[in-house]
């Protein structure tokens, strides 16, 4: 009989389909293994039938199977899991994409109480600009890129990064002369924690080659929409215009590409090696952040998996 997995684990969204289309896909295909595995065979009771011999009617103990718990009369043991989303993609993005099952779904909600860093890697397009600011938008206006350089770009790059870099520390609330300050930046846990906009903790230019280039960006409480309009603002800055023709999500808190199933591995034992592999560094991650933050969800978290492997 197979197990059905709890925990957390990453796919692979590709872009053109919706998140919940996703996991929705996830879900189906877990349903039909777990239904389609060997499944406990049915009770049996005592039964008193009448002797099939030809001497003198009486009744003999037989043990019969109880029909009500068969495959066939029962239906399917599993007819939903619960499967809760992480940090959602929209539909023109690809990458990254976690999951939790399970008990997994109360460690999404921890996680993002981490208020973890995510890595896209962004691919924008100078000489036009469009309503949505992706390539695929309305055209809006045409203009000139030839005087863009690189060294121009990465001027502009390090000027967001300065400006978020202080939005940052304005957002954590916390006194940066402090021996708390100090103690947070070692462990590298200087974040917002709680809401804050849109802050970029990191940015640089991996390729250019105009009229197009490739950013990496770190970034807190971002949205894909949010980082196809920073690509337009990046173009108005060197007095031109830019769309953005990709938005990949390349981490997500503790996730990497590496960790992502492609849609070929959305099975239930890819799922369960997953899970099983990305366990450790969940649990590292949460006892480093919400251990300074929130010391009793600690304990909830080493009571979730004995409550998971009763049950």
């Amino acid at each position: 009989m197979a197990a059905v997995p709890a925990g957390l684990f990453a796919v692979y969204k590709p872009p053109g389909v919706a998140w919940n289309c996703v996991r929705d896909a996830v879900e189906a295909r877990l349903l039909r293994e777990l239904n389609a595995a060997p499944a406990r065979p049915p009770r049996s009771r005592i039964r008193f039938l009448p002797a099939a011999s030809a001497g003198p009617p009486g009744l003999v103990a037989v043990r019969v199977p109880v029909l009500a718990e068969h495959r066939l009369v029962r239906g399917p043991r599993f007819t939903q899991l619960k499967i809760g989303a992480g940090h959602r993609l929209d539909v023109k993005a690809s990458g990254v994409f976690v999951l939790g099952v399970g008990h997994g779904n109360k460690l999404l909600s921890h996680l993002y109480n981490c208020h973890l860093n995510k890595v896209y890697t962004v691919r924008g397009q100078f000489g036009k600009a469009t309503k949505d600011f992706s390539d695929t938008g309305k055209l809006v206006e045409k203009t000139t890129f030839d005087h863009i350089t690189r060294e121009k770009l990465e001027r502009i790059l390090a000027v967001i990064q300065g400006t978020n870099h202080k939005a940052l520390l304005m957002h954590s609330n916390i006194d940066m002369k402090t021996q708390e300050a100090y103690e947070l930046a070692v462990k590298g846990l200087i974040r917002p924690m709680g809401k804050s906009p849109p802050i970029i903790t990191a940015i640089r230019c991996l390729q250019f080659a105009l009229p197009e280039f490739q950013l990496e960006i770190h970034c807190l409480h971002e949205t894909q929409q949010y980082l196809r309009k920073v690509v337009h603002e990046i173009g108005l800055e060197l007095k031109s215009s830019a769309v953005c023709t990709q938005v990949r999500r390349t981490r997500d808190g503790v996730f990497t590409l590496d960790d992502a199933l492609l849609r070929t591995q959305w099975n239930l034992q890819s799922i369960q090696k997953a899970i099983s592999d990305c366990q450790l560094k969940v649990k590292t991650e949460l006892e480093k952040t919400l251990g300074h933050w929130d010391g009793s969800v600690l304990q909830e978290m080493d009571a979730e998996p004995a409550h998971a492997a009763d049950s």
